[in-house]
């Protein structure tokens, strides 16, 4: 059902993620609540501040870019916890309390009465190792990461981004294109995620949904 939409070798797929990065942030960037526009998006990536921005919202964008170039100097590693960990602090080191620390406490997804449990780190070890194990293909394996990650909340920020984060640096690897939710497909996601926190049942529409949303090219 999941099979692999794109035929890209792991250098071509990486060749698209990076001439595609500055809107792959900024839809990023629109995720994650943060109402920038694309070419502000641009100006913030090069390096330039905008105005009436606030530095939280220029880190976060910041931070993003960060963790692409840490994504594309470390695809072939391993995938592990311990690789998510440091991802998501080089994602969040500037703008979110103990990055790459598993949370200690118990938080409440906003909008949902989903209460995630507190990660047991060799229990979550396992799990994530779990994740990329079987024969199943790449593509799903990937789509299961992010539904993993973006439910189970392992940090006390960042989580949906570091979900799709995570996701993506499968997906480069096996050469299946790049995870990215448009703006005019944000209120459908919100409303199927919203759906997965209430009810795993509801995890098999969301990842329908979500391979929809596969970049790329050379489709197979």
């Amino acid at each position: 059902m999941y099979e692999k939409k794109f035929s890209m070798t792991r250098e071509e797929n990486i060749f698209w993620a990076k001439r595609n990065l500055v809107d792959y942030i900024w839809k990023s960037a629109n995720l994650e609540g943060i109402a920038v526009t694309f070419p502000e998006t641009q100006t913030i990536v090069e390096g330039v501040s905008v105005q009436g921005k606030s530095i939280d919202d220029i880190n976060n964008i910041v931070q993003m870019k960060h963790g692409w170039q840490k994504l594309f100097e470390t695809v072939g590693e391993e995938f592990s916890l311990g690789y998510v960990k440091g991802l998501h602090r080089e994602l969040g080191k500037m703008t979110v309390i103990n990055a790459g620390a598993l949370r200690l406490d118990e938080v409440r997804i906003a909008g949902s009465s989903c209460v995630p449990p507190v990660p047991d780190e060799e229990r979550t070890e396992k799990e994530v190792a779990e994740l990329v194990s079987g024969d199943r293909g790449w593509t799903e394996k990937a789509l299961d990461v992010m539904l993993y990650f973006a439910k189970r909340q392992l940090f006390y920020d960042g989580n949906k981004r570091i979900a799709m984060m995570a996701a993506n640096k499968i997906l480069i690897e096996h050469g299946c294109g790049i995870l990215t939710v448009g703006q005019e497909n944000l209120q459908e996601f919100f409303t199927l995620l919203v759906g997965y926190y209430e009810d795993d049942g509801e995890g098999d529409r969301l990842k329908e949904f979500l391979y929809g949303c596969l970049d790329g090219f050379k489709a197979c």
